[in-house]
């Protein structure tokens, strides 16, 4: 409860700011309500966010060109040491080909990693004129709610990310490809994508990204979003 009080008291003051400040004005913040989009995946020990191991993270950072497309502007990424006591299931380390042994991992701890990506996300809310970030992410609620149990052992203060609002791919790639599967959708999307990549917080970030952008920006296309200029 006391977590959903300071989300309030966060937004109120966000909502305040925009008053006084004569609205939302950039094309960005107006396109999604003041949120800014980052697409998030993460790689993880097994399903559990309280108790497995997040081991990868990676964010895309958008911006908008002057049509009021959107694009990638830039892509962070890091290796991640387990927490103290966390679960991590050999089947999960197989699925993602992760070895927590490599002498080239060069993992870092999570508040290392989550203070990096938080940094860069606020420059691009101020940057953009946005109140606060929205998880984008390919069945969304997995990325989100390990990013809330890391944030909440690191016990980091202030996330810049909505508690629990997200933008699901896998729910947008039925509705523009009908298809669900990130692979398939970024097919049927004409984005390459090589499965000997995938399960890379990255390349899976970025192909994410990829297609969250382009159902975004067909949409605008097509002549689904005015502007309200």
């Amino acid at each position: 409860m006391s977590q959903d009080i300071e989300d309030y008291e966060y937004e109120l003051s966000n909502n305040n700011q925009e008053k006084h400040s004569g609205g939302l004005r950039s094309p960005m913040a107006r396109r999604f309500r003041g949120y800014l989009p980052v697409v998030i995946d993460v790689e993880t020990g097994g399903f559990h966010n309280a108790t497995d191991a997040l081991l990868e993270i990676a964010a895309v950072i958008p911006a908008m060109d002057d049509d009021g497309l959107l694009y990638a502007e830039h892509t962070l990424f890091f290796r991640v040491q387990p927490f103290e006591g966390a679960n991590i299931e050999q089947a999960a380390l197989d699925f993602t080909g992760i070895k927590l042994d490599h002498p080239l991992r060069m993992a870092v701890k999570e508040d290392h990693a989550l203070g990096e990506i938080f940094k860069s996300v606020r420059k691009s809310l101020k940057a953009s004129g946005c109140k606060r970030a929205i998880l984008v992410g390919h069945n969304s609620h997995f990325d989100l709610g390990f990013l809330n149990a890391a944030v909440e052992r690191c016990g980091i203060k202030r996330n810049p990310f909505h508690p629990f609002s997200s933008f699901d791919t896998a729910t947008l790639g039925g509705l523009a490809y009908g298809q669900t599967v990130l692979a398939k959708a970024c097919e049927a999307a004409d984005i390459r994508f090589d499965p000997r990549e995938a399960h890379s917080a990255r390349y899976d970030t970025e192909k994410t990204a990829e297609l969250f952008f382009g159902i975004v920006n067909r949409w605008k296309e097509l002549g689904g979003w005015d502007d309200f200029e």
